[in-house]
């Protein structure tokens, strides 16, 4: 793969909610272009850009109806070219987003499938039903069945939202289309590809029926073998171009050592590691995770790549908080807290400062382990989850299909503060409406507040993004730490201490960076040092 990729920095823009250039509200193409020195500043290596194709937006812009077409609500196709030779100016590289698993429902291909053109229903997954109900018991991500009846009688299969059908992996067509999709990108001087639903592609044979159809990781439509073969025919393409090009995978499994399995040498080049994601916030469960980890992906020749939050999860600043968690993700694992529904209590809301040292801790955790990592636009500003967003600004699909039972992850895509004492606080020009409200106890929060501070989650951030280049190739062991203290080392020079213990530790060395500056190695504070000789 490409040497930079290995150890990157990746940070993640949700187009829709980063920077809105033209003023309806939605983040845009041209809002991230006018950006990228922040980027650059703040010191990641990459982007990667959630989809901004062509869309009806019933979940976000994952139910694409153009792959080859940029949205209008996000500019042009010469908004996107700008965009990535802008980044290259910057020394930034560009990975944008696949989502290969399903189309939207006014795609061409179900259009054509819908209008009874010949073969155009072998594209996608078509049954018909069983004993006069569904074609089998699979339940979608979302909430509900998998499975929607049309007016004919026939069934088609949607792992996600009714309006995102599954494409039939074994059709030919399939195949040779994203072979062409990827190269459409690839030849416009995109560096990379992140993979959506990466483990759902390949359906079982005969399509049996889940054994325990409601946990996420262990439904039978995800992680089947075959997928494999289709990675190796996508990784022959990417080393085709010089420099290769570099993909990643979203496969929200819980067995780590099946996440290794998409980074092998012929395979793709990393995959988010969920498994460190979901860790408790103890010193096992994140030992735990981290040498698992560590000894799936080696056992393959990689190194992990480390996440704490995406626009999926609750934002980690929320998520780490030692209240009760409220509802969210429909498919959230078993083995998290279950979540608690309706929005936060006093109680809840008065550990939000737990939440926020937890989640810096973590940040300074995840950035000093070997291998790649990525950040979540607003995590570097410590943005707590929006729990209290009006349903009528509720968009995402798991609060529909469930009623609003489930909060679902609007909460985690509200625009990002830039500057102002009040909202659109610079997502926008003056008097612009974000798509989502933002909370009016953010103007502490925004950029321009915290670029100055040097104590702020963001100066945080930018000093442990220059240190990191410091130790990146360097090796990792294990330190010999008090109870409840996480140490390891990178090399010689540097170590990094996480105490998730209830009192004070000693830091063996002299301090490089600290989660609390006023308290190194406070009860949740993660500190750098250079270990003493």
């Amino acid at each position: 793969m490409g040497d930079w990729a290995r150890s990157a920095v990746v940070y993640q823009v949700y187009v829709r909610s980063f920077a809105d250039a033209d003023g309806d509200g939605v983040g845009d193409l041209a809002g991230v272009r006018g950006r990228l020195d922040y980027l650059a500043e703040l010191g990641v290596d990459a982007v990667w850009l959630t989809p901004f194709y062509a869309s009806p937006m019933a979940d976000g812009g994952y139910d694409v109806a153009d792959y080859r077409a940029v949205d209008p609500m996000f500019g042009t196709l010469g908004d996107m070219d700008a965009l990535v030779a802008g980044a290259h100016a910057r020394g930034l590289r560009v990975i944008v987003d696949v989502v290969p698993n399903h189309t939207s429902d006014r795609h061409a291909w179900f259009q054509e499938a819908l209008a009874g053109v010949p073969g155009a229903r072998d594209r996608y997954i078509f049954r018909p039903g069983r004993d006069g109900g569904l074609p089998n018991n699979w339940r979608s991500v979302f909430g509900g069945p998998a499975w929607t009846r049309l007016d004919d009688g026939g069934w088609y299969l949607h792992l996600f939202a009714p309006e995102q059908p599954d494409l039939n992996w074994d059709d030919p067509r399939v195949r040779d289309e994203f072979d062409s999709v990827l190269r459409f990108w690839l030849d416009r001087g995109v560096d990379g590809i992140r993979v959506d639903v990466a483990h759902g592609l390949v359906k079982p044979p005969g399509l049996p029926d889940a054994t325990d159809p409601g946990s996420s990781g262990r439904r039978p439509y995800f992680d089947q073998d075959g997928v494999h073969e289709i990675y190796r025919r996508w990784r022959r393409l990417l080393d085709g171009y010089d420099p290769p090009r570099v993909a990643v995978a979203e496969a929200r499994l819980r067995d780590v050592a099946r996440t290794a399995l998409y980074v092998r040498p012929d395979e793709l080049h990393q995959a988010f590691n969920f498994d460190f994601l979901w860790a408790p916030w103890s010193e096992t469960g994140l030992r735990e995770a981290i040498d698992r980890s560590l000894a799936a992906m080696g056992a393959v020749g990689a190194l992990p790549t480390w996440v704490i939050g995406n626009h999926d999860e609750a934002r980690v600043a929320t998520r780490l908080a030692a209240g009760p968690l409220p509802a969210g993700m429909a498919d959230r694992p078993v083995e998290s807290p279950t979540p608690e529904r309706g929005l936060l209590s006093a109680a809840y809301a008065a550990d939000a400062a737990v939440g926020l040292r937890r989640a810096r801790a973590l940040a300074l955790v995840s950035l000093a382990l070997p291998g790649s990592a990525y950040v979540y636009q607003g995590d570097e500003l410590g943005l707590p989850e929006v729990l209290d967003l009006p349903p009528s600004a509720r968009e995402d699909p798991i609060w529909r299909r469930s009623g609003g039972a489930l909060l679902g992850r609007d909460g985690c895509r509200v625009p990002i503060p830039w500057s102002g004492d009040a909202p659109p606080y610079g997502f926008g020009p003056d008097g612009s409406r974000p798509w989502l409200p933002q909370p009016a106890s953010w103007a502490s929060l925004s950029v321009a507040r915290q670029r100055t501070d040097p104590t702020s989650t963001w100066s945080l951030y930018a000093a442990a993004l220059r240190l990191r280049k410091s130790f990146v190739d360097e090796p990792f062991h294990w330190l010999p730490a008090p109870p409840g203290v996480l140490a390891f080392a990178r090399g010689a020079n540097m170590a990094c201490a996480l105490n998730l213990g209830p009192d004070p530790a000693p830091i063996p060395g002299a301090i490089a960076l600290s989660s609390d500056p006023g308290e190194p190695l406070a009860p949740e504070t993660a500190t750098w040092y250079t270990p003493s000789p």
